[in-house]
């Protein structure tokens, strides 16, 4: 699994909105600036949040955003799916799309197994969980 700046970047844009507990709306600059996240490049995530479903947005001077539901029912597989399709890849690609053929042909599995466990994890901590305790997510 590889972590882009654009999956991190959305995670902790995720993590302070959902931290902001009163819920107020969260500005795209105030994001930026608290989590030092290029805002041109931020706008972008916040878009691809909103369009999956995980952030309402409010235009104008009292604007921003606000998460959709509450931050236990959003996890962190939600937000990297958002922002960047499959957690893993092989070759650009799902890891359920990799064929092998000959002595190569068990390489699928196990990169089947990779995603199984990443999405094990991602899938069951959510933003609330992170709010909660820092923690270590060493299995």
């Amino acid at each position: 699994m590889y972590v882009s700046a654009r999956s991190d970047y959305a995670v902790r844009a995720m993590l302070a909105i959902a931290a902001d507990g009163n819920n107020d709306l969260v500005k795209a600059a105030s994001l930026a600036a608290t989590q030092d996240i290029p805002l041109s490049f931020l706008q972008g995530i916040l878009l691809d949040l909103r369009r999956a479903g995980l952030l309402h947005s409010h235009r104008g001077v009292e604007g921003g955003y606000a998460l959709s539901r509450p931050a236990a029912d959003i996890t962190i597989g939600d937000v990297l799916r958002a922002v960047s399709g499959s957690l893993t890849t092989v070759r650009g690609l799902p890891a359920d799309y990799a064929t092998y053929h000959g002595v190569a042909t068990g390489l699928r599995d196990v990169w089947l197994a990779v995603h199984s466990a990443i999405e094990d994890v991602v899938d069951q901590t959510s933003l609330a969980d992170l709010l909660a305790t820092p923690r270590s997510v060493a299995r």
